[in-house]
């Protein structure tokens, strides 16, 4: 059964891809990789990729909100065990679209690594 909480954070991810007018291929196959490993069917997929554009996410006003979106990405990034190359590029360009430099973002996702190795 699909988690409404997973679902929601999904379609975040979704809008967070989408947000600056397109979907690029790499966040396309890293967010149909993350849908995979959540059980969320691939109609479901495609009509979240379709209306993404629909989707109303609002860029957390202060660094905290962003920061904690981010983390939050990170986690669900690394809930199989591994942190795969496209995820990583995905992660990157969201922060990226959060406002952060590239140099915080490699030092949250260090912090939330662990002994994860990054592919």
């Amino acid at each position: 059964m699909l988690d409404n909480i997973q679902l929601e954070h999904f379609r975040n991810l979704v809008s967070l891809a989408a947000a600056d007018g397109k979907i690029a291929e790499i966040e396309r196959i890293t967010l149909a990789k993350i849908a995979f490993e959540r059980d969320i069917p691939l109609d479901r997929l495609n009509i979240m990729l379709e209306r993404a554009d629909e989707y109303i996410y609002l860029i957390p006003q202060n660094t905290q909100e962003r920061e904690k979106q981010l983390e939050d990405m990170i986690k669900l990034a690394l809930v199989d065990g591994e942190f795969a190359p496209a995820e990583h590029r995905l992660i990157l360009m969201v922060g990226e679209k959060l406002g952060f430099s590239k140099p915080e973002m490699d030092k949250m996702i260090e912090a939330h690594c662990g002994d994860i190795k990054v592919k």
